[in-house]
């Protein structure tokens, strides 16, 4: 009797698997940043007959930090980066990669993708990251 863990690039669309064995918690390893998961569970019993798929669970694995290029120099830079539920995240920006100033926080309240415009820099190049505390 055990769980078997279902997930995959698409919804409903599983292209991975694999036996979480009596443990109604697990790690899944080797997902990449940025990238969108959908996961489902299965039990089966001691005959190896397996349920229905449980509710479908959508993951957005954080790390991936997106920048849309300017198209006028006075336009503002537009910044996406993915969030989990329950952490706090800190979009900073630099002049020379040395020194940091946090510009925005935010709490992701889900698995979701957050939108921020940066106000456009004073002069020279700007760099941007994501910082997580947690």
């Amino acid at each position: 009797m055990g769980y078997n863990v279902y997930f995959g690039g698409t919804s409903g669309n599983y292209t991975n698997m694999f036996s979480a064995g009596d443990v109604t918690n697990t790690m899944v390893n080797g997902l990449a940043e940025g990238k969108t998961y959908y996961f489902a569970v299965t039990a089966y019993d001691a005959f190896g007959d397996e349920s229905g798929f449980s509710a479908e669970t959508i993951y957005i694995v954080p790390g991936w930090l997106r920048m849309t290029p300017r198209v006028a120099s006075t336009d503002p830079v537009h910044i996406q980066f993915p969030v989990a539920s329950g952490h706090v995240y800190q979009l900073q920006e630099s002049t020379n990669l040395r020194n940091w100033s946090t510009i925005w926080y935010v709490t992701g309240l889900s698995n979701q993708w957050m939108s921020f415009s940066a106000p456009v820099g004073v002069a020279g190049s700007m760099y941007y990251r994501i910082y997580s505390p947690n």
